[in-house]
């Protein structure tokens, strides 16, 4: 992996009150597109993102986008030991597994219960400093929440972690975590920067899968822990998943000022290709070496 590449996790929902949204006039005025939801497996989602930053850094446009993860899959975070995943039961379960690029714990993500989202650009376009890079890029997350009617905020308050593994058990850090109402997690992002692109990507909990989530990991805690940390969209606000998806592609949309779209037939032969070559591979899942390299 070149020097300069960063794999962080962190984990927003919401500026605290008075905090002043950055300004988006800069990258309003390039070429953006949405690609509404749409459901590949997980290596192909991995695999997609890193494609649309070749794009963006080649010239092409920057991609604003909303997916699902069929069949289920479980994305472990860049660091993450693959000593603390139950490989025997995400067989049993027909549980994907693969890596990301970007770090933090690892995600169950099912076709319901998660929303995932990405926001791809030229590296040149953004800020150096990755606080604000984060402040610019999570302002469409902030605002789907606004729509969703979700009361979403900063943690005001470390928490110990309950299983380190697991992205929402995790330690929490004020200005890094997202709570929603009474005060329990209901989302994580995280940002991968290379020299010419930067992919940030992130899961929405719309509906809690509790025993399929703690079930990927060696060693999990008890369910009800995992239910008095985390809480989701339909929890807190009661809607239907169809429109929570809309609410979180019109801020995207709207924020980056960008046209309906879709993957170009080159875009998505090079993405199953780099799928097959990476990130389905075990080389990469588990020991954490890219093949393609």
């Amino acid at each position: 992996m070149p020097l300069s590449d960063t794999h962080v996790g962190r984990f927003t929902t919401a500026f605290p009150d008075g905090f002043l949204q950055p300004a988006m006039t800069d990258l309003a005025d390039r070429e953006w597109r949405l690609i509404p939801e749409e459901s590949r497996p997980g290596p192909l989602n991995m695999a997609l993102d890193e494609i649309a930053a070749e794009t963006a850094a080649a010239g092409g446009p920057r991609t604003v986008r909303v997916y699902q993860w069929e069949p289920s899959t479980l994305s472990l975070g860049y660091h993450q030991d693959p000593a603390t995943i139950d490989w025997e039961f995400c067989e049993r379960a027909g549980i994907t597994v693969t890596r990301r690029p970007t770090g933090g714990g690892a995600i169950y993500h099912d076709s319901r219960g998660d929303i995932s989202y990405s926001v791809i650009a030229p590296a040149a376009e953004l800020p150096g400093d990755l606080m604000e890079s984060y402040e610019r890029l999570c302002a469409p997350l902030f605002a789907a929440f606004d729509r969703m009617g979700v009361d979403a905020f900063f943690a005001d308050s470390e928490r110990p972690p309950i299983h380190e593994p697991a992205c929402y058990l995790r330690q929490l850090h004020p200005a890094h975590d997202v709570l929603a109402g009474e005060g329990r997690k209901i989302s994580g992002n995280a940002q991968y920067r290379q020299r010419d692109s930067v992919i940030q990507h992130g899961s929405v909990t719309y509906a809690r899968a509790s025993e399929r989530h703690l079930g990927c990991f060696a060693d999990p805690p008890e369910t009800t822990a995992f239910d008095e940390r985390v809480t989701s969209v339909r929890e807190q606000a009661g809607i239907d998943r169809a429109d929570a998806v809309a609410a979180l592609e019109d801020a995207l949309g709207e924020w980056a000022d960008a046209a309906a779209g879709s993957w170009t037939d080159d875009e998505l032969s090079r993405a199953r290709d780099r799928a097959a070559a990476k990130y389905e591979r075990e080389a990469w899942t588990r020991e954490r070496t890219d093949p393609t390299e």
